[in-house]
This record gives structure tokens, C-alpha cells and sequence, in this order.
């Protein structure tokens, strides 16, 4: 196989990989979507009912019991006006803790918008139950006959009615049968908020308790379901990723997925922000990730855990602390968690692919130039020109093979007319003159492969990157995560239209698509002229596939090329190639 066919290769697999992913999976997943809804509707339930299993306690393998909540959803902001709450107030964090069941069920990301928009709404990561959109994390204590305290209907009284970095909140209350719970939450100047769960036996009966806690997630969240990023629970959990998606879950609702595992964490994770429990890491946990429906019809997620039993003589306590983590996954942020806290592999949250041990470095410099430059496209360049600089002997020996076989071109042209009817001797003749003129047809492709692990780590980053979301380069680009603003269709904006899905062409995939073609031209021709047609094709179909891509993925894709055709075109001048093919004249 020479270095043309593997290249074919890669972008043949390349375009179907996305061509199905546009064109097949993501309509089939809205189609998946309207169907379930369709359904509940005709049952005449609502998909938004909520409820919550609740862990089981440590000596029963029961299946969880659902409570059941409201039956139609309502405004977010009503439903939390309802209940006795705890403000939460940090640069970070907005939102409050409510003080039945002690839940987390009310935050928002203050850094992080909905759009570009100034005065757009702030991203709203945790809702309570009854509202649109229910996801929350609550702790407790399970008791041996599987009584819960601290969660569910639990109520809590609050020493102070604000939680903020200087002041924490002590919550109390105490059961019918005599135990007194005392909670201590504080919470720092990023997303970790810390748990301390104190539990004493005031009654004259020895009672058995295991601390647990628990993150709940009603319907399917919308997610981008990209065959590259993993949206859904995750969490290390035995020293072991477990990666698991929505549908896995829903397949076997019967069996939970369960682990022990000493510490670790574990929660859910979305493109950009993650929800996760962090217990002692030097305890031993039973830890789960499961579904289940409740009565009123609504897809119900789970990730829970729960330390082992204790026993309670009269007059006893023990005390809990864990840690809840609730924002976006910024790499700097969840590397100092897992360094500071000794959560293992924390940052792998963030879905870094099969190449994380080149991702996660890339990453790291990508951010510490952009804080350099003060601009995260700058800082895209600049990475891009580095790693050329890095493979340049690499890519100087592939481009001189290339170039070697396009001076070539025209012989092998004669062979194959005089050859026509004699494939054999043409491949004889072609090997002779591969030998007499110290060419190799595969030379070139051992550089190119070895690039390659390189190329998908970087796609990755870019792609995975919240550093990246909502962040301007120059001009109309003023969001590196979003497709390219400007559209052809639009006349670059002129005529006020809203393109659909599949059909955005904008500036930065058409010069992408220009400075592939360029590249193409400095390339020899396939002799297949199947494959000729075809390779021609290829700016084309990735000009349309990349346009609703991040801009930033096509920016440095761009660049990319720029730098590629100048290196190329520059050893064909020494070489004495032109550009057409054949020795320069």
C-alpha cells in the first residue's frame, strides 16, 4: 500500500465515521427520543414525573423502592420556593439546600452561560424534584431494618440560613427512635462542597448504620450521543474507568451495575460539567450505577454508594465525611482536587479517548499557552506549529517520498499505457524504476502513521475542551465550541434564515476545504482512476461534514493544512518538483 491509499484510507474511514454519525445516528437518536415521548403521552403520564429509589440497606439485595413525586412538572423556581432552604452564595456557586431530605437540588454555575449573550441565563446544573428537569444528590444513613435518616422526607434544622467559603452550615435533627444527626457542610471557592455526617444512638437499643449517598437524574438528559465522548455515569471505582452509558443501563433494569471498591468516586458526567460523590478514599464502599422506572412512567438514573455497617450501643456516634463535587470540569481544577484530596484520577472525568496519554498533555500545554496569549484559538496555532516543528524530520522524509513519486508520475503514466494488457510485467517495469531511481512507494507512510495517534489526540482535546466553550478567537469566531457563525446559505449573515441542521457552510469549512484541495495538488494522483475521483471528492464531503463541527476543530484543522502545503511545497522547490508533477524545468 503506497502513502496515497493510506491517506485515502484514513479519510475514507474518516468521512463514514462521520457521515453516519450526521446523517444516521443523530436522527435516529431524536426519532428514539420522540418516540418514548409519544408513548408516555398516549399512556396519558407525563415524561417529566420524577422519584427516587432509594440504596438498600447492606444486609438486603432488594430491589429499590420508588417513591413517587409529583405527576406534572412545574416551574423550577416555584417548586423551590416551596420548602425551607439554605442559601449558597460563592463566586462560583448560586443556589440553596434544601432542608427536607438535606438535598443538593438547587445550583447554578455562575462563570458559565447558556450562549455567548451577556445576558443570558447562567448554566443551571442541579433541579429539584417536581420540576422539568430533576437531578440532585442527597446522603444519609440506612439502619439495619432499611429505614433511611437524613434523606428522603427527613426534616433539618439549619444553624445559619447562608453557606458561603468562610461559613459553613450545621444541619440537625433527631428520629423517633432516638438517633440525632448532625450534618456539617462546607463548600470551597470552585465546585467542592464537603459532607461531615455525625450519627449518635441516644436510645437504650443497639442499632446498626452505614452511611450513603446518592446522585439522581430523572430522563435522559439531551446529549450530543458523538461516538468520541462518553456522556453518562462514570466513575473510578477499583482502581478501574467505568464508563456506561444511558441505554446499557436501561438494557438490564433488573441488575443493577455494582462494585466495591475502597474510595474512588463516582457520578455523572456531561460534556462539560460532572456531578460526582467522593467517599473516604480509605473506605470501603459498595457503589452501584442503575435505572429504574417509577410508577408514573419517568426513566429514573442512579449512581449511589455505601460504606460498611457499624454498630451502635447506646451512647455511641460515628462520623462520615464525604465530598460532593458540582460544576465544570476545567483540568486545572480537577488535577488540583486529585493531588490536594487524593481523589485517583479525578481528571479523568474528563473523557480524554484511547489516546489520553497524549491527550492529557496536550491539553495541559494548550491551556498554559492560552493563558500565556490571553486568546485559546492563539494558543491552538501556537500548539499546532510545535508539534510540526516536533515531527518536521518525520513529515520532511514522507513529503521527499511523495515528492520523489510525483516527479515520477509521468514515466509511470508510460508504463502503465504500454502495459495495459500486462499487469504483471507493469509491476516489474514499476519496481525496476523504483529501484533504479532509489525510490520506496511506502517510505512515505511510516511518518504519516506514526502522526497519527497525534492528530486524533488533539481532535480530542479540542473537542472535549470546556476551556474552549465560549471562547473568541478573532472577528465573528467569538465561540471556538459552536459551528462557524457565518453561513454561505445566508450570504454570510445578510439574509436572515435559520439554516438546518446538516446544511450550515461557513467561512472557516470553505477555506478548509480550499486548503485541503491545495494539498491534494501537491500530491501524486492515485493510478486508480477510482480512487483519483474520489480523492477529489474528499475536500468536499469533509468541507460539509466539519461545518457543523466546532470552529475551533476546523480553525486548527485549516492552519494545519497552511503549514503542511508551505513545508511540502518548499522540499518539492529543492527537489525540483513542480507543482504539476514531473522535474521543474
Amino acid at each position: 500500500m503506497d502513502t496515497k491509499n493510506l491517506i485515502l484510507a484514513i479519510a475514507l474511514s474518516l468521512a463514514i465515521l462521520l457521515g453516519w454519525q450526521t446523517f444516521v445516528e443523530q436522527p435516529r437518536q431524536a426519532e428514539r427520543q420522540a418516540e418514548l415521548e409519544r408513548q408516555e403521552l398516549a399512556a396519558g403520564r407525563d415524561p417529566n414525573t420524577i422519584g427516587v429509589p432509594t440504596v438498600p440497606s447492606a444486609s438486603s439485595n432488594t430491589q429499590p423502592v420508588t417513591a413517587t413525586g409529583p405527576t406534572v412538572p412545574r416551574d423550577r423556581e416555584e417548586v423551590i420556593a416551596e420548602t425551607e432552604r439554605v442559601k449558597i452564595q460563592t463566586p462560583t456557586l448560586s443556589g440553596t439546600i434544601n432542608l427536607t431530605g438535606g438535598r443538593f437540588d438547587d445550583l447554578t454555575l455562575l462563570e458559565y452561560r447558556d450562549t455567548i449573550e451577556p445576558n443570558s441565563k447562567n448554566i443551571t446544573l442541579l433541579s429539584p424534584r417536581g420540576s422539568e428537569e430533576p437531578y440532585f444528590a442527597e446522603f444519609g444513613w440506612l439502619t439495619g431494618n432499611g429505614t433511611v435518616s437524613g434523606g428522603g422526607q427527613t426534616r433539618w434544622t439549619a444553624n445559619q440560613s447562608k453557606l458561603t467559603i468562610d461559613s459553613p452550615v450545621v444541619l440537625t435533627t433527631r428520629t423517633d427512635d432516638g438517633l440525632v444527626l448532625t450534618r456539617t457542610i462546607t463548600v470551597d471557592d470552585h465546585f467542592m462542597f464537603t459532607v461531615t455526617d455525625r450519627i449518635q444512638n441516644t436510645s437504650i437499643t443497639p442499632v446498626n448504620v452505614s452511611q450513603f449517598g446518592r446522585i439522581t437524574r430523572v430522563n435522559e438528559p439531551d446529549t450530543l450521543g458523538f461516538f468520541i465522548l462518553h456522556e453518562g455515569p462514570v466513575g473510578i471505582l477499583g482502581d478501574t474507568l467505568h464508563e456506561i452509558d444511558y441505554d446499557d443501563l436501561e438494557d438490564e433494569p433488573e441488575a443493577p451495575q455494582s462494585f466495591k471498591s475502597k474510595g474512588g468516586w463516582l457520578g455523572f458526567t456531561d460534556i462539560y460539567w460532572l456531578t460526582a460523590l467522593i467517599p473516604d478514599q480509605a473506605t470501603e464502599i459498595d457503589a452501584r450505577f442503575l435505572f429504574d422506572t417509577t410508577p408514573s412512567g419517568a426513566n429514573l438514573y442512579q449512581t449511589d454508594y455505601r460504606g460498611a455497617s457499624v454498630a451502635l450501643v447506646a451512647g455511641e456516634s460515628v462520623e462520615v465525611t464525604t465530598r460532593f463535587f458540582a460544576g465544570a470540569k476545567v483540568f486545572n481544577t480537577l488535577t488540583e482536587y486529585r493531588d490536594s484530596l487524593g481523589i485517583e484520577r479525578f481528571e479523568m472525568s474528563i473523557d480524554f479517548g484511547w489516546f489520553f496519554f497524549l491527550t492529557k498533555p496536550l491539553l495541559d500545554v494548550i491551556i498554559f499557552f492560552a493563558e500565556f496569549l490571553g486568546n485559546f484559538g492563539l494558543s491552538i496555532l501556537l500548539v499546532t506549529v510545535i508539534i510540526k516543528l516536533f515531527f518536521f524530520p518525520l513529515a520532511n522524509k514522507s513529503y521527499k517520498s511523495m515528492s520523489a513519486m510525483k516527479a515520477l508520475q509521468p514515466k509511470m503514466q508510460e508504463l502503465r499505457e504500454k502495459y495495459a494488457d500486462d499487469k504483471p510485467g507493469m509491476q516489474r517495469e514499476l519496481m525496476a524504476m523504483y529501484k533504479r531511481e532509489k525510490v520506496n512507494p511506502v517510505s512515505g507512510c511510516l511518518p504519516i502513521a506514526l502522526q497519527i495517534p497525534v492528530f486524533f489526540a488533539l481532535y480530542k482535546v479540542l473537542f472535549i475542551s470546556i476551556e474552549m466553550r465560549h471562547a473568541p478567537f478573532f472577528g465573528w469566531v467569538q465561540d471556538l465550541s459552536a459551528p462557524d457563525p457565518l453561513n454561505i446559505l445566508t450570504m454570510f449573515g445578510i439574509i436572515p434564515w435559520d439554516v438546518p441542521f446538516g446544511l450550515a457552510l461557513g467561512a472557516w469549512p470553505i477555506l478548509m476545504g480550499i486548503t485541503m484541495f491545495l494539498q491534494q495538488k501537491l500530491n501524486p494522483a492515485p493510478a486508480d482512476p477510482v480512487q483519483a475521483k474520489l480523492f477529489l471528492l474528499m475536500p468536499v464531503f469533509f468541507t460539509i461534514f466539519l461545518a457543523n463541527f466546532p470552529v475551533g476543530l476546523v480553525i486548527y484543522w485549516t492552519w494545519n493544512n497552511l503549514l503542511s502545503i508551505t513545508q511540502q511545497y518548499v522540499i518539492m522547490r529543492r527537489m525540483g518538483v513542480s507543482v504539476g508533477g514531473g522535474k521543474a524545468t
